[in-house]
């Protein structure tokens, strides 16, 4: 059984989730939740939608757009490249087919 010291109560867009990692971990993982929590409110508050689901998957991309925009990261005298351009376009696609499926349940829900 684990100890209650291996795991976190975070809160994410006024939601508890409880996640597990050691103590080494804490710091990093509340950085982390900050940023999503920070990029979930920034989305709703623009698209001013309150459909979790879709908040969520749109923070996702963002970040991992955000992230793949970065310059490249040079790692022992080697750089690290990254095909930005099709990463993003991916993105746009996947916020498309995001849209299409979820703006017909929005209007379901007002």
């Amino acid at each position: 059984m684990q100890s209650e010291q291996n795991f976190l109560d975070v809160k994410i867009m006024g939601r508890e989730y409880r996640v597990s990692c050691t103590p080494e971990e804490r710091p990093s993982l509340v950085a982390a939740v900050e940023l999503v929590d920070g990029k979930m409110r920034e989305i709703a508050q623009k698209t001013r939608t309150t459909i979790a689901e879709r908040v969520a998957v749109m923070a996702a991309l963002n970040i991992a757009h955000e992230h793949l925009s970065a310059p490249a990261v040079v790692l022992t005298g080697a750089q690290e490249t990254v095909d930005s351009s099709a990463a993003k376009r991916r993105i746009l696609d996947m916020g498309a087919q995001l849209d299409s499926v979820l703006v017909p349940q929005q209007e379901l829900d007002l």
